[in-house]
């Protein structure tokens, strides 16, 4: 017995090999990565784990932090997660020897009179008298399929970078959250600004129509100077109910995305806040940094690594298969003699593919082709997020501008329609004039308004494309 167990043990150290082809991280070159940008970039690169601090507004910080707890697609993700940790739990247990044990009980009564004989389990006979017999066994049976060409190994291996690869997914759908809750916070903040900036402009026109009323009741203009300002009064409050629609549209997206009733935050967003407003510009670093700021890009080479560790799986079903295992048995009349007599077994079985029709070298190039499909698909991404990062940059620059020139134009036209006002009062210009200058007035308000909506949301693009959000130094895991 003894010798069996150790010609066991020496067969499960036997060295062993693996099929898969050698997996090495791409690097940035052969990704295509430039060493800088192609848009203007500041080379240093901040801490953007919680970006949204650097708007100063403590309601979106709160509303992105409470997305992150109660999101329902990151609960989703999370449930990816754990699965795949499991998987990869399944995938090792293929590594270790598996055993089985059973017990008996078994009662023999005589049919009739007399004593008559009967076997047991272990092969022994026993008497059996009018009083009927008592027997009781154990079992124990172990086997091992040794990984000498490493499939086992290989599928291990694919699954750790699944496991991985969930984890970086859970980041992306993160980030993804926090943008998506930040944004519609900006286009909130925005919709409330419109909505101000139309009611002034009501209250305006409210003047002019009174006005214009005045001097055709006087005689020294026409009704059309009044049907003019009834008019234009009326198209600006047409354009009210759209925006309230938008603006309970864009709260209702923040209370899902906080894992909430559509309308849960409407009271606590109702009194109206500036657009929050944040740095002009923050350091990108350089391209290389998104191979590891970006939980898409790191996803992507898992997916990459476990399909190339797949090749080695498919491989190793053309080499032989070796399997070991052992039993052992114990029987006797009585539970207390049950362990007296202990019988074992050792036994080995080799098998090898002969035919198959072809099915697993064609299991072997369909796993090759997904690995190149792979490296396409890690390409791909990369070079997207590159795309993402220097769009962003773009944006906010370009934003700027148009908020630096909108704001030139606001206090122009503001100017320019009190003027108008004063004069048409006196009679010194038309009401044409007078419409003219306040639909400017209104378009360059709006303008205004809307470009610090851009440029908020052209930041917000920035910090998710550069990977903020996250520690991207710690692989993501499933919680326990």
């Amino acid at each position: 017995m003894n010798r069996a167990f150790l010609l066991l043990s020496g067969i499960v150290l036997l060295p062993s090999c693996t099929m898969a082809p050698a997996y090495e991280p791409k690097s940035a070159s052969a990704l295509g990565v430039p060493d800088q940008w192609s848009v203007p970039a500041t080379p240093d690169r901040a801490d953007l784990t919680r970006w949204w601090l650097s708007f100063d507004d403590p309601v979106l910080g709160q509303l992105v932090e409470q997305a992150a707890q109660s999101n329902l697609d990151l609960a989703q993700a999370t449930a990816r997660l754990r699965q795949a940790r499991e998987a990869l739990v399944v995938s090792r247990s293929s590594l270790l020897p598996s055993a089985s044990g059973s017990a008996g009980y078994r009662r023999t009564e005589p049919l009739r009179g007399g004593d008559r004989t009967t076997t047991l389990p272990d092969g022994s006979v026993v008497t059996v008298g009018d009083g009927g017999t008592d027997s009781f066994s154990l079992g124990l049976d172990a086997s091992y399929q040794l990984d000498l060409f490493g499939g086992v190994r290989s599928s291990v291996a694919a699954s750790r970078a699944q496991y991985e690869g969930a984890g970086f997914d859970y980041a992306t759908v993160l980030l993804s959250v926090q943008s998506e809750v930040a944004r519609n916070y900006v286009l909130a903040r925005a919709y409330q600004a419109q909505i101000e900036n139309a009611r002034s402009s009501l209250a305006i026109q409210d003047d002019n129509l009174e006005i214009a009323g005045f001097r055709v009741q006087a005689g020294l203009v026409s009704s059309l100077d009044a049907e003019q300002a009834r008019a234009s009064r009326a198209q600006t409050a047409a354009g009210v109910p759209q925006i309230e629609q938008q603006y309970n549209a864009a709260v209702s997206r923040i209370g899902v995305l906080t894992g909430q009733a559509p309308g849960a935050l409407k009271q606590m967003l109702a009194a109206p806040k500036p657009i929050p407003h944040g740095p002009e510009e923050i350091a990108a670093g350089i391209p290389a940094d998104v191979l590891r700021q970006r939980p898409d890009v790191r996803a992507a080479e898992r997916n990459l690594a476990a399909t190339t560790a797949q090749i080695g799986v498919s491989r190793a079903q053309l080499f032989p298969a070796l399997s070991i295992g052992g039993s052992l048995s114990a029987g006797a009349t009585s539970i207390g003699s049950v362990l007296d007599t202990i019988t074992g077994s050792l036994f080995a079985s080799l098998s090898q593919l002969i035919f198959d029709g072809g099915r697993t070298s064609a299991q072997i190039r369909s796993a090759q082709a997904g690995a190149e499909g792979a490296f396409a698909s890690y390409r791909s991404t990369v070079l997207t997020a590159l795309e993402d990062v220097e769009n962003a940059l773009v944006a906010l620059r370009t934003a700027g501008e148009r908020e630096r020139q909108f704001a030139i134009a606001f206090d122009a036209a503001n100017t320019s329609a009190l003027l108008a006002r004063d004069q048409y009062r006196t009679g010194l210009t038309d009401f044409t004039t007078l419409n003219t200058q306040e639909a400017s007035l209104i378009s360059a308000r709006n303008g205004l308004v809307q470009a610090r909506a851009d440029k908020a949301t052209a930041l917000i693009a920035l910090y998710t494309a550069m990977g903020g959000g996250w520690d991207s130094t710690v692989t993501p895991t499933a919680p326990q």
